[in-house]
């Protein structure tokens, strides 16, 4: 049996009952739908483009399964002859995107799917699902990366992540826009991103002192120990550390780091940082988690904290300050005419469009402007083909390629726009 995150039926009921009406009308006509968000969240100056891998491979999956057939009969309402049609449905259309990685801003289509009408609306649930949650998330990160550049950033929310499939693709979107790795084990398996990990308190807890922890621990592992101090008292276990440091380093294990995970962090990094520069371990690296996010990194930082590295947990894999989007994928043309929505507040640009990024003389981009996809405007077009008639037009890049493309385009940026204000 396939993953549930992979079967058509994981939708909203209205994508079936839309599709059956389209059946009996003989609605199959090219259609354009593009998914766009309407509004920055306020904490957002821009947001980060990701998600497209995952798109474009439920799209080259898409298809029912008997079973899954059987199931909509078992619902009742569905009439035999759509139920017939759907054991060939498959997504035979094209998809223009922006590359992942991309900073953008409202308004401005992310993706744009040009299909037979029932293949594009029958895909809008998941679509909507997959970007939506990797955009939020890696924009956090995004966030995250800008509030602490140089220091190693790692993924820890994989525990109070939404759910297994969240807590991989927050993994995967926070690396792509700039974290060094996560601590999640099968996206490191699955998506090559480096993996960290240190301690819990049960282990020091389970032994009958913190040094016998500590040194347990550090001979598991000789050459990538990380030893948790703050389970009981954390200047004294920085003493503890400083005492044994030496001796193992006698018998070829190395200590690494030390992690806080409580209190004041800023005070408890200062103090511990004496400690063990007292000892003259000054190459063992101070790593810091506990709730944080981007705005207690720069608090931390514009404190002196001498914190090399950070876990960044619940805030990031939830998108604590803004945990939804205001985004859509909407109906802009069909059978070759442009459509437009009039909702109030809701209300849609009709056709298919591009977004056109103009940039100054030292190639920062200064302007994006949206037009119609047959236009000749200044400026770089940011939609790109990606697949025709159902199929990608090219390998999926690796995720450190991504990654390093969101790099440099976060540093070109404005400075106004990488600003956490």
């Amino acid at each position: 049996m396939r993953p549930p995150e992979a079967s058509p039926l994981l939708t909203d009921l209205y994508q079936l009952t839309m599709l059956q009406a389209y059946h009996l009308e003989g609605m199959e006509a090219t259609a354009v739908f593009e998914f766009f968000v309407r509004r920055l969240p306020p904490s957002r100056n821009f947001l980060v483009a990701a998600g497209l891998e995952q798109v474009l491979d439920f799209l080259e999956g898409l298809a029912f399964t008997p079973e899954e057939i059987d199931a909509l009969r078992g619902l009742g309402g569905f009439r035999d002859a759509f139920l017939r049609a759907l054991e060939d449905l498959r997504f035979r259309g094209d998809v223009h995107a922006l590359p992942e990685g991309t900073p953008f801003f409202p308004g401005e289509p992310v993706l744009r799917v040009t299909a037979p009408l029932p293949q594009a609306q029958l895909v809008e649930t998941r679509l909507i699902n997959l970007l939506h949650f990797q955009i939020l998330v890696a924009s956090k990160a995004a966030r995250v990366v800008l509030a602490a550049p140089g220091k190693t950033l790692v993924d820890f929310g994989l525990r109070r992540a939404h759910g297994a499939e969240a807590g991989l693709l927050a993994a995967r979107a926070g690396y792509l826009a700039g974290l060094s790795g996560t601590s999640t084990v099968l996206a490191g398996v699955r998506f090559g991103i480096p993996v960290f990990g240190t301690m819990a308190h049960s282990f020091v807890q389970a032994h009958e002192s913190e040094a016998a922890a500590f040194e347990a621990f550090a001979r598991a592992w000789p050459e990538n120990a990380v030893l948790l101090i703050d389970t009981y008292d954390t200047e004294a276990a920085a003493h503890r550390v400083a005492a044994l440091v030496p001796r193992l380093r006698a018998s070829g294990v190395r200590v690494r780091g030390v992690r806080i995970d409580s209190g004041d962090l800023a005070a408890h990094a200062a103090a511990v940082r004496r400690i063990l520069d007292a000892a003259g371990l000054d190459d063992v690296r101070i790593f810091a988690s506990g709730n944080l996010d981007e705005a207690a990194l720069a608090r931390l930082l514009a404190a002196g904290a001498p914190i090399d590295g950070f876990g960044v947990g619940t805030r990031l894999d939830t998108s604590a300050d803004a945990p939804s989007l205001d985004c859509a994928y909407k109906l802009q043309e069909y059978d070759g005419v442009p459509r437009r929505k009039r909702s109030e507040g809701k209300a849609t640009l009709p056709g298919r469009k591009q977004v056109f990024r103009r940039f100054d003389d030292e190639g920062r981009p200064m302007e994006d402007v949206v037009g119609l996809e047959e236009e000749d405007l200044e400026g770089t077009p940011l939609l790109v083909p990606v697949m025709r008639a159902g199929r990608r037009l090219f390998p999926a890049p690796s995720l450190d390629e991504i990654r390093a493309r969101t790099l440099e385009a976060m540093d070109r940026l404005p400075p106004a726009l990488r600003s956490l204000d």
